[in-house]
Formats: C-alpha cells, structure tokens, sequence
C-alpha cells in the first residue's frame, strides 16, 4: 500500500498505535505529521520514521486546546499544501464508576481529549479532506459497545459509544464529497495507555493477564496494519463502518 506524496495527521503519536502507525505510513512514503504532548517522545518517534521512511512534521500540541488543533492544521497545510488522511488517534483513561465522587471530573477530562477534540480536529481538517477526496479514521475501542465489571470505564465507554456515531453522521456527510470517514476499534492492545493516563510507568498487559477468546491480545503493528488498509484505496468503497480487532473479546 503506496502513500507516497500522501499527508497523514497522527494525533497521539508519541507512543503505542499512533507512534507505530506513524512508522508505518512513513514507510510506506507519506509525508506523516506526528502530534502528541510530550515532544521528547515524538523525537524518538521521528527518528524511528527516518529510518525506513520521510522525516515527519513534529508537533507539539494538546489536542483539547483549540489554539493548538488549529495550529496543528496550519502548520501542516503550511509545510505541505494539503491533508490526505487524518487518525484521530489520541485518547485517555480515567477510572470511574457511576458512585465515584470524582466522577464528574473524570468526564470533563475524558470528554476534552476523547470527543471533543476529535470533532473539532475533524471540523478544521474536512475542508482540506475534501480537496483531496482524503479520508479520516477515528480510533474507537470495544468498550464502547460492551462492558466489562472489571474495569469500573463509565465515562471513558461512554464517550467511545459517542465517537462511534460520530463517525457515522460525519461519513454521511462527507460522502457527498468523496470523503471517507471510518472507525476501529482496539481490544486490549499493548500499548503504555493507562500508564500515560496516570502520569505512571507504562503498564503493558499481558497476554496471560487479559483473556480473550484467541488467548491473546494485539501488538500496535496489528492495528497501524488495519488503520493504514482502512486509509488506502484498497478500502474505496468503505466508509461509515466499524472496524473490529479485539482477539474476540465481544464474544465473551
């Protein structure tokens, strides 16, 4: 899959899927802009791209700041004159239960980076997307259609139900204009995600720790495969859909 003279904007690029993504649609010979906080961890990253790929655009932003969104937008037009593929891949964690008394808290946190951020770097990035016919993949998880008692998600679930069908009202509107615009959706991945969410060291599970119906759980290079066939022309007639890589875990 070709994404040569492509434009891909990662957001949470800095470690776990979109770090590994971004590696890969280097590789593959888009021009990739990688987006996360912590500018030291997007250096690696970069470093990483340059090996098998183009040096990408470093960005230091917080998505859930609007200043920040636009100059994420900006600055990538600016150096490189159009957008192809957006992955609205930055997320976090916040433990809580509906009696939790910091509940609120954690949703206000959540709804920030999880939704809020996402529809708006989707609103800047649709005009450029539909110049190009480009396409816009949102990073959902399972636990926005199932629920797990082990893991007290209420706010966090909520808002991947929500980013869901987003993604479905947007595709049909840009559809019109060519524009594709699709989900997937993790299971338990081993990525650092609950740790950054924590400000903790990472917290990669395990397959043995996390049970699922195959016996195991995915490396962030399954799921960057599944994101860069979703963005590529093999998957044209595909939009509005949700795509699913748990390991079965819904079957549970």
């Amino acid at each position: 899959m070709s994404f040569a003279n492509k434009v891909v904007i990662i957001t949470g690029a800095g470690s776990g899927i979109g770090a590994t993504t971004a590696i890969s649609f280097a590789k593959e010979g888009a021009n990739v802009v990688i987006v996360g906080r912590k500018v030291l961890k997007l250096q690696m990253v970069r470093e990483e791209c340059a090996k098998t790929g183009k040096v990408p655009l470093v960005i230091g932003a917080d998505i859930s700041n609007d200043e920040d969104a636009k100059r994420i937008i900006e600055e990538t037009i600016e150096k490189y004159g159009q957008l192809d593929v957006l992955v609205n891949n930055a997320g976090i964690v916040g433990f809580d239960g509906i009696l939790s008394e910091n509940i609120m808290s954690v949703f206000d946190s959540n709804m920030k980076t999880n939704l809020r951020a996402a529809i708006y770097m989707t609103h800047l990035a649709a005009p450029h997307l539909i110049k190009t016919k480009g396409n816009i993949i949102n990073i959902s998880s399972v636990l926005g259609k199932m629920t797990f008692r082990q893991y007290p998600l209420v706010c966090y679930s909520a808002l991947k139900a929500a980013l869901d069908h987003f993604t479905r009202h947007v595709a049909a509107e840009l559809a019109q204009y060519g524009v594709r615009v699709n989900t997937i959706s993790p299971g338990p991945v081993k990525t650092n995600l609950v740790g950054n969410a924590n400000n903790e060291p990472s917290t990669q599970q395990s397959d043995d720790e996390v049970k699922t119906p195959l016996g195991r759980i995915a490396d962030p290079k399954e799921i960057a495969d599944l994101i860069l066939f979703v963005a590529s022309d093999k998957a044209k007639s595909m939009t509005g859909s949700d795509y699913i890589a748990d390991n079965g875990s819904m079957l549970m």
